[in-house]
């Protein structure tokens, strides 16, 4: 029995011809300038082999600008992300070697430069409502203050707004905020670690959120160790 070929219509058999001829006749192709000039667009004209090739170095040259741009970006997450996993390690060490219960929230008050932010808060809530403890970097807030950021059950979020109120002053500024619940004891009040950076984003990606998660956690571990607090 005999196999027969599959028919095709005439156009397509010509397309497919010419362009198994392209593929096996590459090298012939880039020397015949008229040949390639048939297959150009339609702006150039036989013979303008030149202008063809500014034509494609151009856009090869678009091209490679632009994976070069994406690998620039991605080369940037990379070494942020190192940065900022260096400086958790750093702080952790900083908090086991703190000497005294002022030491240790002054690690978490000047954390700031190591997240690439430009304000790090403690706030507390208090039923004197928002008003500066006389401790640098420690703000009292209004009660009830935590679950409306974070939800009942929430330990931590990224945000885009809420800087003044728990930040304070300058706090406007920042459209990107990490904030993280402290679990410090049963009969504690409330009380939140706050990042803040000018420029959005900055606290965006699992990798970053996992780190500055852990800082809290270390945060909130030595607190308790300072104040003698049972574990949660």
């Amino acid at each position: 029995m005999s196999e027969r070929a599959e028919a095709r219509a005439p156009a397509e058999a010509a397309a497919e011809a010419v362009k198994a001829y392209v593929r096996m006749n590459r090298e012939k192709l880039a020397q015949d300038g008229e040949l390639l000039a048939l297959l150009l667009p339609e702006r150039f004209a036989p013979g303008e082999v030149r202008d063809f090739q500014s034509f494609v170095i151009d856009r090869l040259a678009a091209e490679n600008a632009k994976l070069k741009s994406e690998r620039d970006g991605l080369i940037a997450v990379r070494d942020a992300a190192a940065r900022l996993g260096a400086g958790v390690r750093r702080l952790v060490l900083e908090l086991l070697d703190a000497r005294t219960f002022e030491e240790a929230i002054g690690v978490a008050t000047s954390s700031a430069p190591a997240f690439s932010a430009s304000h790090a808060v403690l706030c507390i809530e208090g039923e004197d409502g928002i008003a500066p403890t006389g401790t640098k970097g420690v703000r009292l807030i209004s009660p009830g203050t935590a679950n409306l950021v974070l939800g009942r059950d929430g330990m931590g979020a990224i945000l885009s707004g809420g800087g003044g109120i728990l930040l304070g002053p300058g706090g406007d500024v920042c459209r990107s905020l990490a904030v993280f619940r402290l679990k410090i004891g049963h009969n504690a009040p409330a009380a939140l670690f706050v990042l803040g950076a000018e420029d959005a984003g900055r606290f965006e990606g699992d990798e970053a959120a996992s780190d500055l998660r852990y800082f809290a956690r270390a945060l909130e571990r030595a607190i308790r160790a300072w104040l003698d607090l049972p574990k949660i």
